[in-house]
This record gives structure tokens, C-alpha cells and sequence, in this order.
């Protein structure tokens, strides 16, 4: 069986536990694991995941989920460092997340106007000044200064990109090839995802998709500043 017929079986067979119990559900992801994890031929090939170095809660999950959202919404809850697929009958599929780390968080509703594969990245002008290193990795690409897509890109294997109204925001949901640091806070903002996670969120998610990004929690006599 192909690589990816065999992944959407695997990721099918598991999504069905949605309709079922908690316990149910969970009990056919982890039994998934291996597979789910596992090396991906794609345009470039993409590593298992050594899934000692991920703690189990950050691993791809079926939760209940209660909310007003609409299914097909994803909500980021960058508190806890999980994004959440909606899906039907108050669950969601839940993955684990890299956040932005101090100084560089963000909150708000956004919409994905752009989905890459394999996107090339083009850090900005502030990030360049920041970090003048990354000059030495860079090259003139279609779009201007950047690097081209592939196994050495930090927007990993895809990458949604999240706007609001006609603004880019600059900020986007994508793969990493360093899975160990799911559940940290360590982007410049954007949310980073296990590159197999962003692959099945990506055949998931439509443009147009809606994206809530949760706010810290409200600490007694701070206000939380709009991001948005």
C-alpha cells in the first residue's frame, strides 16, 4: 500500500474512534503511533519521530471538545501548547504545538488565505537585524530574500498561512524538523507543529478556515492587550 494511502488509513481508522468513548478514542491513536509517526515519502523525505523525546500528551489525540465554534475551526490554546481541529459531536482531534516564546506571543481570529507545500520562508527585516547569522543561509528567490523550501527550511514540510481581512499577519501554522520542541515556547510567534500533525492538518483544513487563537489568562489587575 503507498506511504499515503497507508497513513489516511491508519489516520482514518483512528479518527473513527471520534465517534466512540474518550478512553476509546485515545486507545486507537496510541496503538497508531508508530505508524502515524513514522518516515513519509514526499517531495523530500520526511523522518520518523523518536516519540521518547515527545511527552505522550503532545502526541496527536481525540478529545471532547465543548465550544461554539463551528466544526472545521482551529483553536490554539497557546497556554497549554495545543492547537484543536473541530470535528462533529463536540470532539476534536488535538495536536501538540510550539508557541511563540516571551515577548513574541500573540492572540486574536485569523482566517488561512494560503496553504504551501514545502513553502520556501521568508523571515523578516526585524528577524534579519535580530539574528544577522541567518543572512549566511539565505538567497534570492522569486519573492525576494529567503530560503527555499526542504528538509533544512523551518517552516517544515507545509505551512497555512493566517490573515485578517486583506493583512497578512505574519504568522503562520507549520511543520518543524526538531519535534522535540513541541510543548515549549520557542517560535518567533508562529505555531509549530510535529511535521507529520501538519501534514493530516493540512488535508484537513480548506482556505478560508477560521483560527482562534486563545489569550493568556486574565491575571487579577492586568489587562490583556489586543493583539488584533
Amino acid at each position: 500500500m503507498p506511504v499515503l494511502a497507508r497513513r489516511s488509513f491508519l489516520l482514518g481508522s483512528a479518527a473513527a474512534a471520534i465517534a466512540g468513548s474518550r478512553s476509546s478514542a485515545a486507545a486507537r491513536f496510541d496503538a497508531a503511533y508508530p505508524a502515524i509517526y513514522g518516515p513519509v515519502q514526499d517531495r523530500f523525505v520526511i523522518p520518523g519521530v523518536r516519540l521518547s523525546q515527545i511527552h505522550r500528551e503532545f502526541l496527536r489525540t481525540a478529545v471532547p471538545f465543548a465550544t461554539t465554534e463551528a466544526p472545521g475551526t482551529i483553536i490554539i490554546d497557546p497556554q497549554a501548547r495545543f492547537l484543536y481541529h473541530l470535528q462533529d459531536n463536540g470532539m476534536a482531534v488535538r495536536y501538540g504545538v510550539g508557541v511563540g516564546r516571551t515577548g513574541f506571543s500573540w492572540s486574536g481570529t485569523a482566517t488561512i488565505k494560503d496553504k504551501q507545500e514545502w513553502p520556501d520562508w521568508y523571515p523578516p527585516l526585524e528577524m534579519l537585524e535580530r539574528q544577522p547569522e541567518l543572512l549566511a543561509r539565505m538567497s534570492r528567490l522569486q519573492s525576494g530574500i529567503g530560503m527555499p523550501g526542504g528538509p533544512g527550511n523551518p517552516l517544515g514540510a507545509r505551512a497555512l498561512y493566517l490573515w485578517q481581512g486583506n493583512k497578512d499577519t505574519l504568522f503562520r501554522i507549520h511543520g518543524t524538523f526538531e519535534p522535540w520542541t513541541i510543548g515549549t515556547n520557542v517560535s518567533s510567534g508562529c505555531i509549530r507543529m510535529i511535521n507529520q500533525d501538519v501534514l493530516d492538518l493540512y488535508d484537513r483544513t480548506p482556505i478560508g478556515t477560521k483560527v482562534v487563537v486563545l489569550p493568556p489568562p486574565v491575571r487579577p489587575g492586568r489587562r490583556v492587550p489586543e493583539i488584533f
